[in-house]
Order: C-alpha cells, then structure tokens, then sequence
C-alpha cells in the first residue's frame, strides 16, 4: 500500500513527466474497447481499457484523483500488448504512456524487502549479465540431465508449486550445456548468392534456454544469402524493464546495444522474438531526451527487421522448397510483432508456402494469449483466464501445430496444450524452427 507521500510523489511525477499532449490526444471514442483482452476478460470494467487506463492518468496528472491502489491495479493489469494502438483512430501511443506511468509509479513508491530483493536480483543482477543468464540456464540444464527433474516429477515435489508454474516446467526447452552456451559464433557467411550483410540480436533468453531457435534463425538467414555478424558486446534488449517499471535500467541496455552494433556496417539488424524487436524498434523514443544518444537510437531503430519480413523481401520461400509431412497449422501473432513491428502477413506468407501442410487461419489471432513477458508469472489469474479462451480458438482449427513468433507466447501456446491435455495430438513450435525444417526435409 503506497503512503499519502508516496501519493504525493507520484502525482508530482505525473505532472512533470507525463506527455499531456499525448493523455489529451485520446478522444475517448472506444475503437480500442473490443481489441482490449483485459477489458474483455474482466467483464467490460473501463478501469481495465485503454481508454479508462489514460483517463486514469490524465485524472491524477490534473490532481483529481490520487494514485491509489485501484489505480495501480489498473495499471498491473494490462498487458501492454498494445493491440489499441493500430485501431486508435487519433493514433495514441498508448504504450508510451503505460511504460511512463509504471516506472512514475515503480521509482516513487517504497517496496517491501523481498519484493525489492527480488526485483534487484531479476532487473540489475540477472538480466543484464549475460554470463549469468548461461549460469541460470546450466542450473535448469543440470537439473533436466542429471535425473532430478524425474525424481521431482515422480515424488510429486511440483504438486507443491502454483498449477501454472508447474505446468510451466513441463513445457520447457531442453537447455543446451554451458559449453555450447559459451561457444557462439561472431560472423558467418551467407550460403550461395549475398543478398545482405546483416547483424543478428541474439537476445539473452533467446541465446540461452531458446539457443536451437536462435541456430536455426542464422541458418535461414545464411540460405536466404545473408552475411551475418554477431556483435559480442550486445546485451539485453531491456523490455523487461521496461515494462515494469526500471527505466533508467532499460536506457542503459539500450546504450550498450545501438554501441554494439553500430559500427558493423549492416543492411538491417535481425530479431528473432516480437518482444525484442519491438522493443528495439522503440529505443529512439526510449533515449528522445539523450542530445549525445537519440540520432544514434533512431539509426538503430531504422535498421530493426523481424526475420520473417526479411526472408519475405529476398524471396526466400520462392528460391528454396519448403515442405512438411502432412499437418493443419495455425498462427498465433505475437502481440509486439504485430501491433508494434507492424509484421502480420510475412510469417503467413511463409507459413502457407510449405507444401504438405494445411494452414487455417485461428479466430482472434491477434489477441494476446497472455504471456506478455512475465504477465503469465504475475498476474497468473487472467493469464490463464485468457489462455483459456486462446486455447478454444486454437482446437476449433483443429490444428496439430501452433505456430508463433515469440518465446515468451511460446511457452505459453505449450502451457495451453498442456493444460488442455492435447500433447499427444497438438505441437507449439516457433516459426523458424519449422521453417528450417520444412526447409531441410528431403
């Protein structure tokens, strides 16, 4: 519960840093209301819209509200999946504003000591250190190869942990080891023709737990003729903290990329992950205030491109058979890809030039499926109530693949077969690695 201080400081903060011009640019017209999952899913309360959440914003910036416990429910609760924002008629940017209330919030505001401990560990010790990232993933690889995820599977040790969570850890990749984690290339050469010189963000998660996809990706990219670099030095996109509230910590990561990778000569910066990349294609509006940052995030950001966009451009599914044994596949969009990135139709041009496969398109695609991030950790309640509703658009395809462009929707897609008890007949799987298989097959 914050304090009347708190209160204080954080209504100062809105009327300092809060983009009036932006709050006022809503016209309150509700175009956003039937893209909204948690105005949906919470029973069409205005609290939980866009709309009622800037209406909110503008009422404690002008002092006519304070920035209670309601309001910062309001605030948790939504996905940041920015689905309001291409049906904005006045082109609000929406998430710029929620990114700008939660850290006002987060940066003026006393946490208890675990939460704090926790939130220190997560956003400065963990995410922003790549070497520990490898260390965490060596844990959970250990854990898998060594025995003790059966034993603990077996005992009923998990039935100890929220369903959710574990659930969760029956979906997981197998992790590679520590010394493929370490052994990761620089530069590689484009297979046949050069297309492109680009450079590949590797992504912390996505360069750990989801390393396989993150190979296959470079493959694609090597056979669609690019030139590939790898800059070393590159970090964390900083999303995560981004959304919750650590900004400062998001601009740091922000300066360490676009230093990483400006100096390597390249066409475009390739990602592999709707959340990063939407993040990444943001940094000139992360740094706008930075005189000594702000053109170089703005070159940084020109140059972002999803991996499906850039296979789509060269023609890659034009020069190279893709072909799969005979399966119905769906697509779940990622949110930030597709609202953010502006990617819809590349991963579905790709996806339906696979010979062999039947694709149907799953109503409501574009819909989050609840993951956003570390939502589905958090906010466990609507993440399932939300991946509920997914997983019965899903089956009415009668799909037996799920198809989506981002880890974290990923998990998510796994956790909802698992749930519905369709392991036996239904796959989640990211984009490239069935590309790069379709690819492959002979």
């Amino acid at each position: 519960m914050t304090t009347i201080q708190e209160q204080q400081r954080i209504q100062a903060k809105f009327q300092e840093k809060m983009d009036q011009d932006e709050l006022l640019n809503c016209m309150r017209c509700g175009f956003c209301l039937p893209t909204c999952p948690t105005y949906i899913e919470s029973g069409y309360q205005e609290t939980h819209s866009p709309r009622g959440r800037i209406a909110l914003m503008k009422a404690v910036a002008d002092g006519l509200i304070e920035p209670d416990e309601d309001f910062e429910r309001s605030l948790d609760l939504c996905l940041g999946c920015r689905a309001c924002e291409p049906v904005c008629p006045s082109g609000v940017n929406y998430g710029h504003l929620l990114e700008e209330a939660r850290d006002i919030v987060n940066q003026n505001k006393k946490f208890s000591l675990p939460v704090k401990a926790v939130r220190r560990v997560v956003f400065k010790g963990l995410f922003p250190n790549q070497g520990r990232m490898r260390g965490l993933t060596g844990l959970i690889g250990f854990y898998q190869r060594s025995g003790l995820q059966k034993v603990a599977r077996g005992t009923g040790l998990m039935k100890l942990f929220p369903e959710s969570l574990a659930t969760m850890e029956r979906v997981l990749p197998q992790v590679p080891t520590m010394k493929e984690m370490k052994n990761r290339p620089q530069h590689l050469e484009a297979i046949g023709k050069k297309t492109h010189k680009v450079a590949f963000f590797s992504g912390c998660l996505m360069d750990t737990m989801f390393m396989d996809t993150n190979n296959a990706t470079m493959k694609l990219l090597q056979l669609a003729g690019c030139e590939i670099a790898i800059p070393q030095d590159q970090a964390c996109c900083g999303a995560l903290h981004g959304h919750s509230g650590e900004k400062e910590d998001a601009k740091e990561l922000a300066r360490r990329n676009i230093k990483a990778f400006e100096d390597t000569g390249v066409d475009f910066i390739i990602t592999n992950a709707g959340g990063c990349g939407a993040f990444l294609v943001d940094y000139d509006h992360l740094l706008k205030d930075d005189p000594e940052w702000k053109n170089r995030a703005k070159a940084f950001a020109d140059k972002i491109k999803d991996i499906s966009q850039i296979l789509v451009e060269v023609g890659f599914h034009e020069k190279v058979k893709l072909e799969l044994p005979p399966q119905v596949i769906t697509y779940q969009d990622s949110c930030h890809l597709r609202n953010v990135m502006k990617t819809a139709s590349a991963p579905r041009v790709l996806l339906q030039s696979i010979q062999g496969i039947e694709y149907r398109e799953m109503q409501n695609a574009d819909r989050c499926c609840g993951s956003a991030g570390i939502y589905n950790i958090i906010e466990s309640e609507m993440s399932m109530q939300l991946l509920d509703s997914k997983m019965v658009q899903a089956k009415a395809t009668n799909a037996t693949t799920i198809v989506t462009a981002n880890p974290g929707c990923l998990l998510q897609m796994k956790l909802g077969i698992e749930r519905e008890g369709l392991s036996d007949t239904m796959k989640g799987v990211h984009i490239v690695d069935l590309l790069l298989e379709a690819a492959e097959t002979k």
